[in-house]
């Protein structure tokens, strides 16, 4: 399937989901950033903060590497893009709930990745959009 065979609709629900998605990486370079600058301010950082943050920066490079490939038509980008945007906000926000693992600003900032993400879930698993991967019969 090409991009030219989608309808507006879906091409416009990409590129909100890709700005979604956009907004989810910026947050989470601007987490590893400041567990960064902390850190060089003498500032306590465990590691913890500084795996968490990378991991969560790696994961949006890799849910907007997807969504590229699945605008482009991969039937199997679509499907994992879909699984991985749904799973991924809850994942955040479990881990976030575990008392005192994490200061409440890295909280804070986890939880607006978290938001971010779960509205490209909300674009990604819209009827128009799954109906342009639907198998063919």
């Amino acid at each position: 399937m090409s991009t030219t065979e989608y309808t507006a609709e879906v091409r416009g629900a990409f590129r909100k989901a890709k700005g979604f998605l956009a907004a989810y990486g910026a947050l989470s370079a601007g987490v590893l950033g400041m567990v960064a600058v902390l850190a060089a301010t003498g500032h306590v950082t465990t590691g913890f903060l500084w795996g968490r943050s990378s991991a969560i920066l790696a994961s949006a490079a890799l849910v907007y590497w997807l969504t590229v490939l699945a605008a482009r038509g991969s039937r199997s980008a679509y499907g994992r893009v879909r699984a991985v945007t749904v799973i991924l906000p809850v994942a955040i926000v479990a881990v976030d709930l575990i008392p005192g693992l994490s200061p409440a600003w890295f909280t804070l900032a986890q939880s607006a990745c978290a938001l971010a993400i779960a509205a490209a879930a909300l674009v990604l698993n819209g009827s128009r959009v799954r109906a342009a991967f639907a198998e063919p019969r």
